[in-house]
């Protein structure tokens, strides 16, 4: 099936108020815009420099998201574009985005990352790093930087009892935390899942998901 394909018969699946993000990293922009004449308009890179060059070549109503890694030295090549960042998973970071958000002129909207996974190699924030984060007067005193939701990664597992367990998990996190709302933070969106388990994410709550094989195919 051609990508175009693809893309409609997974949107097709998905419930009025999910969100698809199709993961494009290492994909040739030809690829991309084959999602983006089946109306794809939101796409998620995990490369900062390999993210500004497709920006820079591409249509400009595309929404482009962050979702791998961050590091901070990083930010300021993204600031001026970049619609979401998703793997948001240190007050340090959070700092410089909305330093680099306010040279731009712009409100970044951005995901915490929750660490579910039993995987160390994982980035993410445990529950108490979460609450510090949004309680912090630092944080709160930021004006270029919006919370909007948080995200996390189950472990790379074919156990789907674990899977379940660690989105369940998540979502007990992402509701024990409606009541934190200030003006830069209002969490409406969970992102969880991706190409091998976004079905079972979305049946545990998920709001947004990051498909990129099931979409372009396997890596090159």
């Amino acid at each position: 099936m051609s990508i175009a394909q693809n893309l409609l018969k997974i949107k097709s699946t998905l419930p009025e108020n999910v969100t698809l993000v199709a993961v494009s990293k290492t994909k040739p922009i030809p690829d991309l815009m084959e999602a983006y004449d089946a109306g794809q308009r939101i796409f998620g890179e995990n490369k900062i420099q390999e993210m500004a060059e497709k920006w820079e070549a591409m249509p400009k109503d595309i929404q482009w998201h962050m979702i791998g890694h961050v590091q901070t030295n990083k930010v300021k090549f993204m600031a001026e574009f970049v619609s979401l960042i998703h793997g948001v998973d240190s007050l340090k970071l959070v700092d410089e985005i909305n330093k680099q958000a306010k040279k731009n002129n712009r409100i970044i909207d951005c995901f915490l990352q929750i660490h579910i996974a039993e995987e160390e190699t994982k980035f993410g924030l445990d529950e108490k790093e979460l609450h510090e984060i949004l309680a912090s007067t630092a944080f709160q005193e930021m004006k270029n930087i919006r919370i909007v939701g948080l995200m996390g990664m189950a472990t790379f597992t074919n156990n789907q009892d674990q899977i379940k367990k660690e989105f369940t998990h998540l979502k007990t996190i992402f509701d024990s935390c409606q009541n934190l709302k200030s003006e830069n933070c209002n969490l409406k969106s969970i992102s969880m899942g991706m190409s091998g388990d976004y079905q079972l994410a979305i049946e545990c709550g998920s709001t947004m998901v990051r498909i990129g094989s099931s979409i372009f195919g396997g890596r090159i």
